[in-house]
């Protein structure tokens, strides 16, 4: 019978691609690792790993068996909820990947009825960019993942992942709250087209290659302009402060802007644009009494700030 163990570091190694890769996953030493994969050979006398300069590389016996290891560890998975789930209180851990906005303004309040409602779960928190926090959720580095998806953007499908909606985010311009042009305030209704005609502050952006960054390029493109774009960071907060600070105007979801009501201008978009907030687990996890309370908590903390009920 083949070691599950063994199996499980096959399959991290086609996900992550090299040995110390692996090793750093999984805690174990380089020479472990090696060691571990050198006796699945042995044991299935076959040839899994072929060198390739300084690294090694699956052969197609190898991605055969990673094919067949997924529902192995998905049946464990949903085993080990089954004995969980004859317990009394909701207890373990559950890992949750969450990017900032929603860090800032959803986790607090699904902290707080967690303890509430179940002291003994353990939750344990980490800020990852959504594509890559999905990625790691199906390699099963996470349990739970807060994503985004922007108006014509399709965040990556993973199989086995499931996804939910946690809450509608209307996008908005935001402005210095002083901000006039040519001494007069901008006109109601068309403060976007205004503000693009006259152009009198630069743009603050998020990096290139962001879903984020795309979706406000296009949108000021479409309008017949190009961006003036001075300043750029993956931090939203920063964009705030630039916004406050009369030194730039940006394109930023509502829950970003939710604590700022006074220091700045809000604007809605033409059409009123909205991101979708979703969660996401994996279909093997979804009976886990640990991993449905905490989706049912984020859902709670979520509904008050939801755009799209009303």
């Amino acid at each position: 019978m083949l070691d599950v163990r063994r199996l499980v570091l096959l399959r991290e190694l086609s996900i992550r691609g090299t040995i110390s890769a692996v090793a750093r996953a999984t805690n174990l030493a380089p020479s472990s690792v090696s060691e571990q994969l050198s006796m699945l050979e042995r044991e299935t006398k076959t040839e899994l790993l072929r060198r390739v300069g300084r690294n090694v590389q699956l052969t197609e016996a190898a991605m055969a068996l990673v094919e067949r290891v997924e529902p192995i560890l998905g049946a464990l998975e949903e085993a080990e909820t089954a004995l969980v789930s004859t317990g009394g209180a909701i207890s373990g851990r559950v890992r949750l990947a969450v990017f900032q906005s929603a860090a800032l303004v959803l986790i607090p309040p699904a902290l707080s009825l967690l303890r509430e409602r179940h002291p003994a779960l353990r939750l344990e928190m980490v800020q990852y960019e959504p594509e890559r926090a999905l990625h790691e959720t199906w390699a099963r580095d996470f349990d739970v993942v807060v994503a985004e998806q922007y108006p014509g953007h399709s965040a990556p499908h993973w199989p086995g992942l499931d996804r939910r909606q946690l809450v509608k985010d209307e996008l908005q311009l935001a402005v210095p709250a002083t901000l006039t042009i040519g001494g007069q305030p901008l006109p109601i209704g068309e403060e976007l087209a205004t503000l693009l005609q006259h152009r009198p502050l630069p743009w603050v952006m998020e990096p290139r290659g962001t879903a984020t960054r795309h979706w406000a390029e296009q949108l000021i493109r479409s309008a017949g302009h190009e961006p003036d774009v001075r300043f750029v960071s993956a931090d939203l907060q920063s964009h705030v402060k630039l916004v406050e600070s009369g030194n730039a105007v940006a394109l930023l979801p509502g829950l970003t802007l939710a604590d700022h009501p006074q220091r700045l201008r809000r604007i809605s978009l033409p059409g009123q644009p909205l991101r979708t907030v979703f969660t996401s687990i994996r279909s093997s996890s979804a009976r886990s009494p640990a991993v449905v309370a905490v989706r049912s908590a984020l859902e709670d903390a979520a509904q008050p700030l939801d755009a799209g009920n009303g």
